[in-house]
């Protein structure tokens, strides 16, 4: 459990951290063993049989650009990322706001300073596999240090099974968080949760870079208006696409 009325002494700037730290990690691995096999070990002898391993620096580029665009992405692409979804909701500031899979609070933090008389709800179960420091405390310390505490609140909640009454929210949000659930049935049920908590006449924006197409589907198949918008290929690595949702 945690205490969200903490008071949080700000101190600096704030950080949203790094996404996908451990793929990061493993690219960077794979691309220097690659390198350094083709360069130290070009031909590669087992039994018989000569292996012309010179060719796997070519991967080991690869592996190594890969994990230069994560980077990217998380350092300036995902705040352009940010402004484009926020940017779909023609805000009256008095919204009712979900983030789902907040982490950090980019998109809750975001949604907050649009806000007046509205408030943005945060949610998460704060797995450190997904991004680097994440836990809520530095996602309340990023709400101080962008000035909008008083618009936000943070709870431990999962995606597929959520507190909150039926057509809670004006908006819900939601980037890169549900190709966590592993299993299909899993996906499925948290559309069919972010469904049952958006208002009548509310917006939904699910963006990831697997199974869009598929969140459209259930989406689809719950009555909602559904549109799916391209990926972005300039900003994001790997790509995110996303689907608007109408109810």
């Amino acid at each position: 459990m945690f205490d969200t009325n903490k008071k949080i002494v700000p101190e600096g700037k704030a950080k949203y951290g790094v996404d996908a730290p451990g793929v990061i990690r493993n690219l960077v691995l794979a691309a220097i063993a690659l390198c350094v096999i083709s360069i130290f070990f070009p031909l590669i002898k087992i039994g018989s049989v000569d292996i012309d391993a010179s060719g796997l620096i070519w991967s080991g580029c690869g592996c190594g650009l890969g994990a230069v665009l994560m980077l990217a992405y998380s350092l300036w692409g995902k705040f352009i990322h940010r402004d484009r979804m926020l940017n779909l909701i023609s805000w009256t500031g008095n919204e009712q706001v979900l983030d789902v899979g907040t982490g950090k609070g980019l998109l809750m933090i975001g949604a907050a300073k649009r806000m007046t008389t509205g408030k943005a709800i945060g949610i998460d179960i704060w797995n450190v596999e997904d991004l680097t420091g994440n836990n809520v405390e530095n996602a309340l310390k990023n709400a101080e240090l962008e000035g909008v505490r008083d618009k936000v609140e943070i709870m431990n909640e999962n995606a597929m099974e959520m507190s909150f009454a039926d057509e809670s929210f004006d908006v819900i949000l939601t980037n890169m968080c549900l190709h966590n659930i592993y299993n299909k049935e899993g996906r499925k049920t948290a559309c069919k949760e972010i469904s049952r908590v958006l208002k009548k006449g509310g917006t939904a924006i699910v963006a990831d870079w697997r199974h869009v197409r598929e969140y459209k589907r259930n989406f689809d198949e719950f009555g909602l208006s559904t549109k799916l918008l391209p990926a972005n290929y300039l900003t994001t690595f790997p790509a995110v696409g996303m689907v608007l949702v109408k109810k």
